[in-house]
């Protein structure tokens, strides 16, 4: 089996790509034409078919795929094992809220986990940091081309995929057991 462990140096070099991406979009113009032709046929295809119900359908397929690269490609034993030791180093300090010296050891227990979950989570990130950074900066270029539609008829795209996004990607999660 593939290492599923990630690292820093990954998902730094995933973020120093999809910064200059999309810094440098408007001049890479073959980058930019080339997504534009992937993406305005399909994805462009159902927003123009209807406004939310595209949109919609192309956040579910989004946090679908996500969800399934988060699946595969991380090790959700260890992540969910870190989790359990998470919950029970918290319910340690609701015992010891009283105690503030027991509670700061443990918050400084819980500190440790982060470098951890981060490392596990970070393989993931890897196969999706620049896909999303290519899909974010042509749904702006086409709503802007589109004029800046309201969905719903109050909210811009951006905040409409944001919840629509954390809703579908809670309930997939659950359903796919991922941490």
């Amino acid at each position: 089996m593939a290492n599923k462990e990630g690292s820093f140096k990954l998902i730094g070099i995933v973020m120093v790509v999809s910064l200059l991406i999309a810094a440098l979009w408007d001049q890479i113009p073959w980058l930019k034409n080339f997504i534009h032709a992937i993406l305005n046929p399909t994805a462009g295809f159902l927003i123009d078919w209807n406004l939310t119900a595209g949109m919609l359908v192309i956040v579910f397929v989004i946090s679908l795929l996500t969800t399934f690269i988060q699946k595969y490609a991380t090790d959700q034993k260890a992540l969910k094992e870190l989790k359990k030791e998470q919950k029970i180093i918290q319910e340690e300090m609701k015992k010891f809220k009283d105690h503030p010296e027991k509670v700061m050891e443990l918050q400084k227990k819980q500190l440790e986990f982060i470098p951890k979950t981060m490392k596990l989570s970070t393989r993931a990130l890897a196969y999706t940091g620049i896909p999303f950074i290519l899909f974010f900066r042509w749904f702006n270029d086409y709503f802007i081309a589109a004029g800046n539609p309201l969905f719903l008829g109050f909210m811009g795209w951006f905040i409409f995929y944001l919840i629509t996004t954390l809703i579908f990607s809670g309930v997939l999660k659950k359903w796919m057991d991922v941490v």
